[in-house]
């Protein structure tokens, strides 16, 4: 992208207490070995060769990828501090947030429509859901979240940035960006919460949608049949529940005016980091498949253990 104006470089000016450092690291380490472990054990374990664990692969990837593009700047900035990001990079960055941001949304609604063909088409679910079918809409999920940000981050990227350069936020964050533009930036604003809007609200329609279905169909079903439907919801309802509830708070923060600004980024860090490190915690408490392969995984890295114990040779 290129990018215009007298500004070559941001300076990231958001929090500034210390002790936030062992915060990040600790919720990255736990967003990486959570979602990573959900990663290891569908690629792993075959019981979970299904398309709601396939999905949820890819959900987690994206988690990982979503912390990764903000996190470890954030520490970069507390323990070198050296707050300044070229004016590139920071464009970079606010497009991967934007983009990852968008996907981890489609993939959830991509699961919504899952758990809808699983319990709405029982017999045709098989027949449906085929390998062809989930790979094209991986794919899909990956390039909606591509796509429909693109003008907006190169909207921004084309802005005069004349200075001054200081970015109230901990990561290039698109609103704060834009505000240090030394043009109008009202079109650009209102582009930017159409995107936003289409992204956000277009996918939950389909979600509830989705949800209404399953509803009906699950209200002529026994209740024992209503129990085992429920287990198999529940996770993704709370996973949902949390991503739009979080997103909500975030853009109601920056549309009043009278938001104190270390609060506006506080709300925005934990928005970045709450769905990521929840959904491992999500998907693993309400789903017994999955601690059962836990287990399984656990026992065969025991027998690993104890069997490479076993054949290294002691030494008189």
């Amino acid at each position: 992208m290129n990018t215009s104006g007298s500004v070559e470089y941001f300076i990231l000016d958001g929090l500034k207490e210390r002790y936030v450092i062992p915060i990040f690291f600790t919720v990255y380490v736990f967003v990486l070995s959570g979602n990573g472990m959900i990663i290891y054990l569908v690629r792993t374990d075959p019981k979970l060769n299904t398309p709601m664990y396939f999905f949820l692969h890819n959900l987690s990837f994206s988690d990982i990828v979503y912390t990764s593009v903000t996190i470890p700047k954030m520490m970069a900035v507390f323990l070198t501090e050296v707050k300044t990001i070229s004016k590139t990079g920071c464009i970079i960055q606010m497009y991967f947030v934007l983009s990852i941001g968008v996907t981890g949304r489609t993939l959830l609604t991509v699961m919504a429509f899952d758990r809808y063909v699983a319990i709405c088409n029982p017999l045709m679910y098989t027949t449906i859901m085929t390998r062809r079918l989930r790979i094209l809409l991986i794919f899909a999920s990956w390039g909606f979240g591509v796509i429909i940000v693109l003008p907006t981050a190169v909207w921004a990227s084309l802005l005069p940035y004349c200075g001054p350069n200081i970015v109230r936020h901990m990561f290039c964050d698109h609103s704060s960006l834009l505000s240090l533009a030394c043009v109008d930036i009202t079109r650009n604003s209102i582009f930017a919460l159409i995107n936003a809007l289409i992204a956000l609200i277009g996918t939950f329609i389909l979600i509830f949608i989705s949800y209404v279905c399953i509803g009906k169909a699950m209200s002529k079903m026994s209740k024992a049949q209503k129990l085992k439907v429920s287990a198999t919801c529940v996770a993704h309802l709370i996973a949902v529940f949390v991503s739009y509830v979080s997103a909500t708070f975030v853009y109601i923060s920056y549309r009043v005016g009278r938001f104190d600004p270390d609060v506006r980024i506080v709300i925005a860090v934990l928005y970045s980091v709450l769905t990521p490190l929840l959904n491992p915690i999500i998907y693993s408490l309400r789903n017994k498949e999955l601690q059962d392969a836990m287990k399984r995984a656990f026992c065969r890295c025991s027998i690993a253990f104890k069997t490479s114990r076993k054949t290294i040779p002691s030494v008189a």
